[in-house]
């Protein structure tokens, strides 16, 4: 009876495990079809492709607005992402350290940016930068990528609260620990994983946001997105689907870092 319990258990988990795999596979299949598209050296978009070149990443690297377009996009991700680690974080520390009436209230307006349609966000941020005369500016870019990166973060520094032992700070400060020196050492090297998991998430949101950005964005702040998406209304070319091939494999890369902070955690 054991063994065929035992025979069942594992009947099911490879069940499991293969139809992960077959989902997995089905959802990822149309960014593999996209790979061999990327080093076609025809002019156009083509499948099969027509040979193997580098043509087309070549011109991305070499192209000043391709090139302008992905610092602006790293420039603002970085100071956006920064923004939000901090909102995020300080948000989650006052939900879990402080009791007040209306926390919850709270907590949903911080992550109603996440369930508000994003077409909706985008002309209400851009009213309310031209009230204030700062529409195409860099700081609007950052302030609105921020703005939607800052629930991301707050979710997963208050997951990783959620278990944090408070009598440790408390038993800092009768140690004589100031409030300074009790997060630096004791609070944020405790929930470092969740908030290196909120600013990957903030970055990748801000990295890949586009309808904020048009709303947004000038000439001067277009970014890699918006890049692309002119590209696909004027002219489509092959290199649009290396700069894809380029942001798929960038994507991994962050899904892979989080899986080690996960790991880590």
């Amino acid at each position: 009876m054991i063994k065929a319990y035992t025979e069942i258990g594992k009947a099911s988990r490879l069940a499991y495990m293969a139809s992960a795999i077959a989902v997995l596979g089905f959802m990822n299949l149309p960014l593999v079809a996209i790979l061999p598209v990327s080093f076609n050296p025809s002019d156009f978009l083509s499948y099969p492709s027509d040979g193997f070149s580098l043509r087309w990443y070549q011109e991305v690297i070499s192209s000043s607005a391709w090139v302008s377009s992905l610092k602006n996009s790293l420039v603002i991700g970085v100071l956006a992402t920064t923004l939000a680690v901090i909102l995020g974080t300080l948000a989650a520390l006052g939900i879990n350290m402080a009791d007040f009436p209306g926390k919850k209230l709270v907590s949903a307006l911080i992550i109603s940016p996440m369930a508000v349609p994003i077409i909706i966000s985008a002309v209400g941020l851009y009213f309310f930068f031209a009230e204030l005369g700062i529409v195409a500016t860099y700081t609007s870019m950052v302030l609105s990528h921020t703005l939607l990166g800052t629930p991301f973060v707050f979710i997963t520094v208050n997951a990783t609260l959620r278990g944090f032992d408070f009598t440790l700070v408390k038993a800092a400060q009768n140690l004589g620990a100031n409030p300074t020196g009790v997060f630096f050492k004791v609070v944020l090297p405790l929930i470092m994983p969740g908030v290196l998991a909120g600013a990957l998430f903030a970055f990748a949101i801000s990295f890949d946001e586009v309808v904020v950005s048009l709303f947004i964005a000038g000439p001067e702040q277009r970014t890699l997105p918006i890049q692309m998406f002119a590209g696909l209304r004027e002219n489509i070319t092959p290199a649009i689907v290396a700069v894809a091939t380029l942001l798929t494999l960038f994507s991994a890369i962050l899904l892979l870092a989080l899986e080690a902070l996960k790991r880590r955690r």
